[in-house]
């Protein structure tokens, strides 16, 4: 079976269980430094299943891609430390502040001088929960694409993938090269190792910059950073805690009506 050229979204994102008053800037970007930075969560799944996918099928690489600062790079040699083969930084000025338009435009760039038959993502990123930079960027490379998976087996020249729904699952099948994203329940992602740490030195690291894709048709100046994002956030917050729940007990009318009373007052019935 042939090997794959797998490439792993990857994002170095804010701790967004500690939001304080810092969190934000004037401009309404994230202020990074003010949070923890961590190695989005649905991505380390991502990542396992392509090291999963390594394991079983030889000659089989992996690469991340992540764009960011460069302390992003972090997550980058933290996927090698897993077992990565290598990966790639986006990283420029230029590309500061972009949205998920802007991001997707400039990684789709990136990613057309890589040689891919599998990219897999993350389904989302916890500082924005969008869930939508891996679609936009299977749209602009014209790749088929599978969200939400959550079981990935590979057969012969096709993988197949168990989408999960609100009310059950959908198996597609789909042939490389293609986009998928995964969620959580995907798999549970293998530790970091000695090894894994030392091998890490000899693999590669490559950075690219906003001189890197100038030249392709897709970027310019107006299609990144603040320039390129028709959205922008308003503001951040931890919502507050919510009170204590209230428990009921009994199947007796009595109760029944008392639930219904509290129902009606709070304007549910």
């Amino acid at each position: 079976m042939k090997g794959l050229k797998i490439v792993v979204l990857a994002k170095q994102v804010p701790d967004t269980r500690n939001v304080g008053k810092d969190a934000m800037k004037a401009d309404g970007t994230v202020n990074r430094a003010a949070l923890p930075a961590i190695f989005n969560p649905e991505d380390l799944n991502a990542l396992e299943q392509a090291l999963r996918i390594k394991d079983k099928i030889e000659g089989t690489t992996v690469h991340i891609l992540t764009m960011g600062p460069g302390r992003a790079a972090e997550i980058i040699r933290e996927a090698m430390y897993r077992g990565a083969d290598g990966g790639y930084l986006l990283s420029d000025r230029a590309f500061a502040g972009s949205d998920t338009l802007a991001t997707s435009y400039a990684l789709a760039c990136a990613l057309r001088n890589l040689q891919t038959d599998l990219l897999i993502c993350g389904r989302q990123a916890i500082d924005g929960d969008t869930a939508q930079v891996g679609p936009q960027i299977a749209e602009k490379l014209h790749l088929p694409q599978i969200t939400y998976a959550g079981e990935i087996k590979k057969d012969g020249n096709t993988l197949t993938v168990k989408r999960m729904l609100e009310d059950g699952y959908m198996t597609v099948k789909v042939k490389t090269p293609c986009m998928i994203t995964c969620i959580k329940e995907l798999n549970q992602p293998r530790y970091l190792s000695v090894g894994g740490a030392f091998d890490a030195y000899s693999k590669p690291l490559v950075t690219m910059t906003y001189e890197t894709l100038k030249d392709h048709p897709l970027i310019d100046k107006s299609t990144i950073g603040l320039a390129g994002s028709p959205t922008n956030i308003l503001t951040s917050f931890t919502p507050p805690q919510k009170g204590a729940g209230m428990m009921l007990e009994g199947a007796d009318k009595a109760t029944t009506d008392k639930l219904a009373g509290i129902l009606a007052a709070k304007h549910i019935i």
